[in-house]
């Protein structure tokens, strides 16, 4: 199914969107970009664009780049363990998702929320939630896309600090090489201490 560029033409929306939910370590990563309509159409029409889950590493890293070099305004936030680990992972990716719309340089009109729920605030303008919305708007899609590249990338640099646990191709995800690591060598500073680290 083909991306829609917007809900409104001509209206400053900000996709928003995270990465990392499910991982045992490393913090969730929020992110809001904001797409002119004539580039949300070009992303579109060129069919390159979507959920990046579905894209490929090198996809991902180049539409990084486009997106971060053309976007209105884009902004990545990371939530860190110890503050998910005290407000648990909901609240961290929804309070990661207001931090990086706050972050933009240009004020959006509206958000468009990847997912089911969002708790907004005063200063944050209207919102609506899309299930499975970045495999449905474009800006959503490119939120997607920072949110995981950005994320990839830190859990890349926490690798070589802690190399135990594979994150440079886990990316902090629960695979059994992780999970290994966390037998061997227990705990980093860097994991989710409110997370099950090990199956019973």
């Amino acid at each position: 199914m083909m991306l829609a560029p917007w809900v409104q033409k001509n209206r400053l929306e900000a996709g928003c969107d995270e990465a990392g939910r499910g991982c045992l370590a490393g913090p969730v990563t929020a992110a809001s970009v904001i797409l002119s309509p004539g580039f949300a159409e070009s992303l579109v029409q060129e069919g390159v664009l979507d959920d990046s889950k579905k894209l490929s590493r090198t996809v991902r890293d180049r539409l990084r780049r486009v997106i971060e070099s053309q976007a209105t305004a884009w902004a990545v936030v990371h939530v860190d363990p110890a503050e998910i680990d005290r407000i648990n992972i909901l609240q961290a990716s929804l309070a990661g998702m207001r931090r990086a719309a706050r972050k933009l340089k240009v004020r959006p009109e509206f958000l468009l929320i990847d997912g089911n729920r969002f708790v907004t605030s005063d200063d944050l303008p209207e919102f609506e939630c899309f299930i499975k919305g970045d495999a449905r708007f474009a800006s959503i899609a490119a939120a997607s896309i920072l949110a995981k590249t950005h994320r990839d990338e830190l859990m890349q640099n926490l690798h070589a600090e802690c190399p135990h646990y594979g994150w440079n191709s886990n990316a902090g995800y629960p695979t059994r090489a992780h999970r290994e690591g966390i037998r061997e060598v227990g705990l980093s500073i860097h994991h989710r201490r409110s997370f099950r680290q090990l199956p019973k």
